[in-house]
């Protein structure tokens, strides 16, 4: 009896009420904050709305996804979003993997070079892609036009001849240092006394890398492919600031295609069906990855 009054008395508490006033403006904020600007969205892409003509508006049921669905940009753009996406992610994952094993190693100036590494995850989307588009892609006085010509090779416009994989090397550039802190994280709880037993067993450095770290790594992983998934989903700025979609299509995302339904052609209720489909595709990824994520956990625990 003792023993279950101990219980009982150490039993967490139950919500109170009042810890629901303290939750309230919390929760109000990010349902306006997220909610309202996406019924709005929702709410124009039923209606016709062009800025060069506001008075003709009403209700238009589907047209708007319709004409979204016919055009064969739209598909054009998808297509490119998803190459940009995966080939990022791609990208990213590895070196930054490869760049976690590095620096989880004991070596002199490891600190510095640590803060190094991260140093492109905070610079700006804007100032990312004009650097890499004068500073290093430009056919006459960038830092690549100057290698090839002293290697005796003929310069490339890169953004003109490579305008996709101009893009994704900007991208990858910026968020390898993400991919590279996340898992450098869960290599901190790695146990380094299993590393030396594997090496007193006689195993190679690629042998502890496979199957050591990777699959200790692979819950980290997953996490590092769900959020790189939601945020490149709606890259813009390296679009803008380098190729502005172009050449022709080459480089027109979902994102740059809203952009340029809203502010280029001013059909504001067709740019609002693109954001719902935006919204659709990214709900897509994120269910397909976290299940991914819900398999690797199981798997963990078993």
């Amino acid at each position: 009896m003792t023993h279950h009054r101990v219980l009982t008395k150490t039993r967490p508490q139950a919500l109170r009420p009042n810890s629901f006033w303290l939750l309230g403006p919390a929760v109000l904020l990010l349902i306006v904050w997220t909610q309202i600007p996406f019924a709005l969205t929702l709410y124009h892409s039923f209606r016709r709305f062009n800025l060069l003509n506001p008075e003709r508006q009403g209700f238009v049921g589907l047209e708007n996804f319709a004409s979204l669905l016919t055009d064969p940009i739209f598909w054009t753009a998808i297509l490119n979003t998803l190459v940009l996406v995966g080939s990022v992610l791609l990208i990213t994952v590895a070196v930054g993997l490869l760049l976690a094993v590095l620096f989880y190693q004991e070596f002199p100036g490891r600190a510095l070079a640590r803060t190094l590494a991260i140093s492109p995850f905070f610079v700006m989307p804007v100032v990312s892609a004009l650097i890499w588009k004068n500073m290093l892609m430009h056919p006459v006085y960038g830092l690549f036009a100057w290698m090839a010509e002293s290697l005796g090779q003929r310069p490339i416009d890169w953004l003109a001849t490579y305008p996709m994989p101009s893009i994704v090397m900007m991208v990858s550039w910026q968020w390898i240092p993400f991919a590279m802190l996340l898992i450098l994280t869960g290599l901190q709880s790695l146990s380094k006394e299993q590393l030396e037993a594997a090496k007193i067993d006689g195993a190679n450095a690629w042998q502890e890398f496979r199957y050591i770290v990777v699959p200790h790594l692979a819950q980290t992983l997953s996490v590092v492919v769900m959020l790189e998934t939601i945020f490149l989903l709606t890259i813009f700025a390296e679009i803008y600031a380098s190729t502005s979609g172009g050449p022709g299509l080459a480089t027109t995302t979902l994102p740059y295609l809203i952009y340029l339904k809203a502010f280029g052609e001013y059909r504001i209720g067709v740019a609002a069906a693109g954001a719902v489909f935006a919204v659709i595709l990214a709900n897509i990824v994120a269910i397909f990855v976290l299940r991914m994520i819900g398999r690797n956990l199981q798997g963990g625990r078993t």
